[in-house]
């Protein structure tokens, strides 16, 4: 076994993880490299709320230049890791260690950001005179405790964002990575339990979607963070649809289009599109899966696209023989649904341009290529697999006459995370801007890479209005409305009414 977990950490310390539910980890590049393995008991949660909540209590109480030293004394400490927490993303998602790297490295970036660009968001407001002789203030204080549920994709940065806002605000966390990459997470936790926090103010916890549950449904939690499939999203409403006190933030799946219009920068537009489909093997929130390519240049985009697709190489993240840009999908189920995707959406009329196929490599994994399809004319009810999301390497191109057409296909998903346009004309990028359903719109620009000084998340069945990136510290407060009287000369008798 190549990793050994340290277990759930609360109360200030690690404490082995025992119990009769059990995990373990494979990599998906290698299926005879045993990363790590655990057992857990969901009713630690117990334990874990309470020190959260116990945490709150001092961390609330400290000032924010206090709270300051500790995140910044984190970055220190996951500058120095980053190396390791590359390496374990790479093993356990399959990443190519180039991609784990860029993840590792933005950890401690993040801190800089939050700090200079999201606090300024919340800062409290002073008004000296709201009304005559009286003060009106706007106070941000914090929710209490938090609990961050991490996706597999992005097993630290996107649970990092989360946290460091939280933290910065008075509030505790607890984190639950995905049950996928325990160990890449652990590192990351590692690096915040060094860094001088007060007991209980930061937890990790071990565990599945029971453990998920005993803690969305704990009175003591307050602030509920979760990044992963619709599915799971609603399941978190549902569970907390009677609990008026915990505010509850989304960021959830996407269908995502890239619409290449008859006057694009061609060439550009493949590198980009490239990327937009097949990064971390298709499996981002943000991956394009359908590319809207206008009628008059459809022809050469599809026989460029095709050419340059096959041009990736798929191999092992780290002991490769060929630097890859693709590695393994995440796990035998990830396979499966990807092989299922594809079957089904042949028999409803697709087209193959670039077969599925499994690759071999030199290792046995779960190594597939990159897929495309197209279909010559989009109809709804015809072509439902269009609409949904699929989390592997794979996009369906699809012809259209004019913009409004685009934008329409475009909108017809129940998603509403990212999209993209490639043309030379602003009016167009203006009209798609207006018209598209979506939280994220980039101009000439690849749907995937966000800019942490921006919001991050989607609209429809991609989030619920609570997005992440420089916004994320919005969920992590409320407002107190405060009014401070100056004179407090007030008489009886200026009161009507009273005898």
């Amino acid at each position: 076994m190549r990793y050994q977990l340290k277990g759930h950490y609360y109360n200030g310390q690690f404490h082995a993880s025992e119990g009769s539910q059990s995990l373990k980890k494979y990599s998906p590049a290698n299926l005879q490299d045993l990363l790590w393995e655990t057992s857990y008991d969901p009713k630690v949660c117990e334990e874990i709320a309470e020190s959260a909540n116990s945490g709150f209590h001092t961390w609330k109480r400290m000032s924010l230049e206090e709270r300051k030293v500790c995140l910044v004394k984190f970055q220190e400490e996951v500058k120095k890791r980053e190396d390791d927490i590359a390496i374990a993303i790479a093993l356990e998602v399959g990443k190519p260690l180039w991609e784990a790297k860029t993840e590792a490295a933005a950890l401690a970036n993040k801190v800089s950001v939050t700090i200079n660009h999201s606090l300024p968001r919340v800062k409290n407001k002073n008004y000296p005179e709201i009304m005559p002789n009286i003060e009106g203030h706007i106070l941000y204080k914090p929710l209490g405790a938090c609990f961050v549920i991490g996706p597999f994709n992005f097993p630290c940065h996107l649970a990092n964002g989360q946290i460091i806002s939280a933290l910065l605000m008075g509030n505790s966390i607890i984190f639950k990575p995905s049950e996928k990459t325990l160990y890449s997470s652990q590192l990351m936790f590692e690096c915040l339990a060094n860094s001088g926090f007060p007991k209980g103010v930061v937890n990790f916890v071990i565990g599945g979607g029971d453990v998920a549950q005993a803690l969305i449904t704990h009175p003591k939690i307050k602030g509920i963070f979760f990044t992963g499939s619709k599915n799971v999203g609603l399941k978190i409403k549902e569970a907390t649809v009677h609990s008026l006190d915990k505010l509850v933030a989304l960021e959830l799946g996407g269908k995502n289009s890239s619409i290449i219009h008859e006057d694009a920068p061609l060439e550009h537009a493949l590198s980009e599109l490239i990327k937009a489909c097949f990064l971390t093997s298709g499996q981002r929130c943000t991956s394009t899966g359908t590319i809207l390519v206008h009628q008059k240049i459809y022809q050469e985009f599809a026989e460029k696209f095709k050419s340059l697709s096959q041009r990736i190489i798929v191999d092992h993240p780290i002991e490769f023989e060929q630097m890859p840009f693709m590695g393994p999908v995440i796990d035998e189920h990830a396979g499966k649904l990807y092989h299922d995707y594809v079957k089904n959406m042949e028999q409803q009329g697709a087209t193959s341009i670039l077969p599925f196929e499994k690759v071999s490599t030199k290792f046995e994994g779960y190594y597939y290529t990159p897929a495309i399809h197209e279909i010559s004319s989009f109809d709804p009810g015809k072509h439902s697999f269009v609409l949904d999301e699929v989390f592997a390497p794979h996009c369906t191109l699809i012809p259209y006459n004019d913009l409004e057409e685009a934008v329409q296909i475009a909108n017809s998903t129940e998603y509403g995370l990212a999209g993209a346009l490639f043309t030379n004309n602003a009016a167009h990028y203006k009209y798609c801007c207006q018209e598209l359903d979506v939280g994220i719109f980039n101009w000439n620009r690849s749907t995937v890479g966000a800019n942490a000084k921006l919001p991050f998340g989607g609209v429809k069945s991609s989030g619920n209005f609570r997005p992440a990136g420089v916004s994320m510290i919005d969920s992590t407060v409320h407002a107190l409305a405060s009014l401070e009287t100056k004179d407090t000369s007030s008489s009886l008798d200026e009161i009507p009414g009273l005898r």
